[in-house]
C-alpha cells in the first residue's frame, strides 16, 4: 500500500520559527458577505416586491455558484438560479422546496438556515456590493491556487525549461483573464468590416434609422435616435421643452420602441393630462379645470385609452427622490422587464449625486452628465436629456453638457408679437449624424404639443 506525501513549499531563507507560509494559511474568503448577498437574493426575488430591482442588479454582476467559498452557500445560490430561470418567484418557501426537490436541503443547513440568511440583511439594495466582494474574494483564492501551481512547477523536476515556461504562462493567464469586470481585447477593424457594410446598405436602403423625434426635419438632419447616444434639449423655462420630449417619447413609443420617462418635476397624472391633450386634440385646460371637460371631450379620453394607452410601451417615472442612482436602477429594471430603447429625464439640473464637501455645482451636473452618458452605453439605448437655459440663453454647466451629448438642440421661440409668434425653432447646435441646422415647428401649446409645419 502506497502513500501519497503532500509538500508545500516555502520561501527561500524561512526557518521553522519564521513567520507560517502564506500558502498555509486560510483561503481568502468572506462568510458574511456570502451570506448577504443569499440573503439579498431572496429578499428581493419577487416580481411584486419593491426592492425587485436589486435582484437583477445582483446576478449582473457576473457572480455564479462556483465563487462562494462555503460549498452550501454555492448549492443555494444554484437553487436561486434554477427558480429564475424557471419563472418562479424566489423566496424561502419556493427556495425550500427547490431544494427538498434535490436533496440538498439538509446538507446547505435547512430551511432555518434559509430563514436566517434573510433575516440577517435589513435591506437589498447593497446586495450588489457584497456580490462584488465575493467575486474579489474568489478571484483571490483563484490567484493564490495558480500560484502554487507555478511554485510546484519550479520546484519539480518535470518538463524542460519551454514546457515549464509554457505552464507558468498558461497560469499566468489565467491569473489575468480571471479578473472580476476584466474586459477582453476589442475587435480589429478587419473583423467589423462585414458588419459595418451590411449596416451600411440597411442605412442606404432605408432600412436602419434611428428612433423618431416626431418631427420630420429634425429626422432627417439627425438620422433619428441612436442607441449609445444622449441629446440634449435645452430650453429657458416655459418654452415647452418637457413637451418637446414628451412628443417625441410618445411618437418613439408608437413605432414600438420601449420608453421610460423619469420627470422630476411633473407627476404621473401631470404627464398623463400632457399626453391624452395632444393625443386627443383636447385642450389642456379642460383637462385640469372643474368642469372644463365636454362630453365630446370625454369620449375622447375613452376611446384613448384601448387606442392607445393601453397598448403604447411608454412608462413614466417620478422617483421619490431625484437621484441618478435611482434613475439608473430603474431604466436597469425597465432593461430586465422587456427592454428599454429610450429614456428621456427631465431634467438634468434637478438630478442629485452623491457631493463630496468641496465638489462644485458644475462638477455635480457634469457627473450627472457623464452618469447618463455611461448609461446610454450601457444599456444600448439613447437618452433624451432636458437642461435649463440661463436668462442670457446659454445652457447651465454647458460645457460638460456639450461634450457629452451627440446632439444639442435648444429651443427658441420668436416673440409674442412676432409674425412667427407661432413657430419655435428647434436649433440643432451639434450633431454627430448631420448638419447643425434649424428645424421650424409649429407650437399648438393648448393641446401641449408640436407639430411639423406641414401639419400647422
Amino acid at each position: 500500500m502506497s502513500t501519497t506525501t503532500t509538500v508545500h513549499p516555502q520561501r527561500s531563507g524561512a526557518s521553522d520559527d519564521g513567520p507560517p507560509d502564506v500558502f498555509a494559511r486560510v483561503p481568502p474568503q468572506d462568510l458574511d458577505a456570502e451570506r448577504a448577498v443569499l440573503g439579498s437574493l431572496v429578499l428581493s426575488g419577487t416580481p411584486r416586491s419593491p426592492s425587485y430591482r436589486y435582484f437583477g442588479e445582483i446576478i449582473d454582476t457576473g457572480i455564479t455558484p462556483d465563487e462562494y467559498y462555503r460549498p452550501a452557500h454555492g448549492t443555494i445560490h444554484r437553487a436561486i438560479c434554477a427558480l429564475r430561470e424557471a419563472g418562479e418567484p424566489v423566496d424561502v418557501i419556493t427556495l425550500t422546496r427547490e431544494l427538498t426537490r434535490t436533496g440538498e436541503i439538509t446538507r446547505v443547513g435547512g430551511a432555518a438556515y434559509l430563514h436566517a440568511l434573510v433575516a440577517a440583511v435589513p435591506t437589498a439594495a447593497n446586495g450588489e456590493y457584497y456580490a462584488e466582494i465575493v467575486r474579489a474574494k474568489a478571484y483571490r483564492r483563484r490567484a493564490a491556487e495558480a500560484a502554487a501551481r507555478i511554485l510546484q512547477y519550479a520546484h519539480g523536476d518535470e518538463g524542460d525549461e519551454d514546457q515549464v515556461r509554457d505552464l507558468v504562462e498558461q497560469e499566468l493567464t489565467g491569473i489575468v483573464a480571471g479578473i472580476p469586470g476584466l474586459h477582453q481585447a476589442p475587435p480589429a477593424v478587419g473583423d467589423l468590416y462585414l458588419d459595418f457594410v451590411a449596416e451600411l446598405e440597411d442605412v442606404q436602403d432605408g432600412k436602419r434609422v434611428g428612433l423618431t423625434y416626431g418631427f420630420a426635419d429634425l429626422d432627417a438632419l439627425t438620422s433619428g435616435m441612436h442607441p449609445g447616444n444622449v441629446t440634449v434639449i435645452a430650453a429657458a423655462s416655459g418654452v415647452g421643452k418637457s413637451t418637446l420630449a414628451l412628443n417625441s417619447a410618445v411618437a418613439a413609443a408608437k413605432t414600438g420602441a420601449k420608453v421610460m420617462f423619469s420627470s422630476l418635476e411633473m407627476s404621473g397624472v401631470e404627464l398623463m393630462q400632457k399626453i391624452a391633450a395632444a393625443e386627443g386634440k383636447i385642450p389642456l385646460h379642460h383637462l385640469t379645470q372643474q368642469g372644463g371637460l365636454t362630453p365630446d371631450g370625454w369620449e375622447t379620453v375613452k376611446r384613448l385609452g384601448p387606442e392607445l394607452f393601453q397598448t403604447l410601451p411608454l412608462r413614466v417615472y417620478r422617483p421619490d427622490g431625484a437621484s441618478l442612482g435611482d434613475i439608473t436602477s430603474t431604466a436597469r429594471a425597465c432593461v430586465r422587464d422587456g427592454g428599454l430603447d429610450l429614456l428621456v429625464v427631465d431634467y438634468l439640473q434637478l438630478v442629485e449625486v452623491e457631493q463630496g464637501r468641496h465638489i462644485t455645482r458644475e462638477q455635480a451636473v457634469s457627473s450627472v452628465s457623464r452618469g447618463l452618458k455611461n448609461l446610454s452605453v450601457q444599456l444600448d439605448c439613447h437618452v433624451i436629456a432636458l437642461s435649463q437655459l440661463n436668462d442670457d440663453g446659454l445652457m447651465r454647466e454647458s460645457r460638460a453638457i456639450k461634450n457629452d451629448a451627440s446632439v444639442v438642440i435648444k429651443v427658441h421661440r420668436p416673440d409674442k408679437d412676432s409674425v412667427r409668434s407661432g413657430e419655435v425653432d428647434l436649433v440643432i447646435e451639434k450633431n454627430r449624424f448631420g448638419p447643425t441646422a434649424t428645424a421650424t415647428v409649429a407650437a399648438q401649446l393648448h393641446y401641449s404639443r408640436f407639430v411639423d409645419m406641414a401639419q400647422y
